[in-house]
């Protein structure tokens, strides 16, 4: 009845303010590549049109981290404080109050789960919705209520052309309502510079050392990005190469697993775990190296990529999922069959030695460069004013 009695006031609540809210799951106190995506689109959106009134609704965080999200048209609501085990049910009832009352021009999704309040909201209120979808949570869908609301979303915003593909393959969704609007990157944070001298310290490496680094999470959920690929490769490195060293850069519960495979093949003495890593030294440990690799198999995407080539670095990552879109088909960094452990091994081998068929990835300006053209926060910023420039709400916008 209370559905019915909103429903029908639809037409005395137009959509006549310029308000747009962005539901993520949160952007402060977690950096994951979701978190990492939703925090530019902020930006972007912001940045772009200065006049809309941003509500943005946080699931896990709790309070904002950072000033410059200090704006008077952006309100953050935070569901964070709210137990585990009813987070959920409150931070999804407080936007549809919010909303009731608020009546946005759209709804963004940073996360494809959300998608299904969003058509609810939509059935309800007649706002259109847009959804973000990134890598495996897009995958294999199997809950016809996700289907649905993917297929009524006004629009969707696939970070790579892999997932786009996957979707529309398994879900049967129009190719037109897909629009890619690839990961992106901070230009000033990641730049080129020589090896840390207290990372080597604290360490234990020699700066002539050859060092392969990975940075991931280390759950069991995430074992598709390779690490383990590059532990067994290491005993053959090392017989061409026997200095090398493997910096594994995380930390999870897969560690102990970790360690346990580090000891079966001996290598001691060739593999650092660093366990988390401080945001303000992540461009540090990407410098650190001379071959960034992740060959995954189940990436979305990859924001990892891009901040090991804006450092200049040769990145090799796997040739079955969204690391294909990060690395331009091969054209920024070297693409292998994740399966293949052989081929892990030699291309590696190659990278280190200098003789990778591929010389651009010895080129760290122009390789930096490249990655900036085509993924920098300016480019990400032109092809979102641009999508919304051919939507349907685009005058809500001007």
């Amino acid at each position: 009845m209370i559905i019915n009695l909103i429903s029908n006031k639809r037409d005395k609540h137009s959509l006549s303010s310029k308000s747009l809210q962005l539901w993520f799951p949160n952007i402060f106190q977690f950096k994951g590549g979701v978190q990492v995506y939703s925090a530019f689109l902020l930006e972007a959106l912001k940045s772009s049109y200065s006049q809309m009134e941003y509500n943005v609704f946080l699931k896990h965080d709790i309070h904002c981290l950072a000033s410059s999200y200090c704006f008077k048209n952006i309100h953050f609501h935070y569901a964070g404080s709210w137990h585990k085990k009813i987070r959920t049910i409150g931070f999804a009832a407080q936007i549809v109050l919010f909303t009731i009352w608020k009546k946005p021009n759209l709804i963004i999704s940073s996360h494809i789960n959300f998608s299904v309040l969003a058509y609810f909201i939509n059935r309800l209120l007649g706002i259109p919705y847009w959804t973000v979808v990134h890598g495996v949570d897009a995958w294999n869908i199997t809950n016809p209520a996700l289907s649905k609301a993917l297929f009524c979303t006004e629009r969707i915003l696939a970070v790579s052309n892999y997932t786009k593909d996957r979707l529309i393959k398994e879900q049967k969704l129009n190719p037109n309502k897909i629009s890619i609007l690839p990961n992106t990157f901070d230009i000033n944070k990641f730049q080129i510079a020589k090896k840390p001298k207290y990372l080597l310290d604290r360490y234990g490496l020699k700066s002539d050392q050859l060092i392969i680094l990975t940075v991931a999470r280390l759950a069991g959920s995430d074992r598709y990005k390779g690490y383990d690929q590059i532990i067994q490769a290491l005993p053959k490195i090392r017989s061409q190469i026997p200095n090398i060293h493997y910096v594994l850069a995380g930390q999870g519960k897969d560690k102990a697993r970790i360690e346990k495979l580090i000891i079966e093949h001996n290598l001691q003495d060739a593999v650092t775990l660093t366990g988390f890593v401080e945001d303000q030294e992540l461009c540090d440990h990407y410098n650190l190296c001379d071959v960034f690799a992740m060959p995954s198999q189940k990436e979305g995407f990859g924001i990892v990529f891009l901040e090991s080539l804006a450092c200049g670095k040769p990145t090799l990552g796997g040739n079955q999922d969204g690391a294909v879109d990060a690395l331009c088909n091969g054209e920024l960094g070297a693409l292998v069959d994740p399966l293949d452990q052989e081929e892990i091994t030699q291309t590696l081998i190659q990278i280190l030695q200098g003789n990778y068929s591929h010389p651009l990835i010895y080129q760290p300006e122009i390789l930096r460069q490249k990655v900036i053209d085509t993924f920098g926060f300016t480019r990400f910023t032109e092809t979102l004013k641009n999508l919304i420039a051919n939507s349907s709400i685009n005058e809500k916008f001007k």
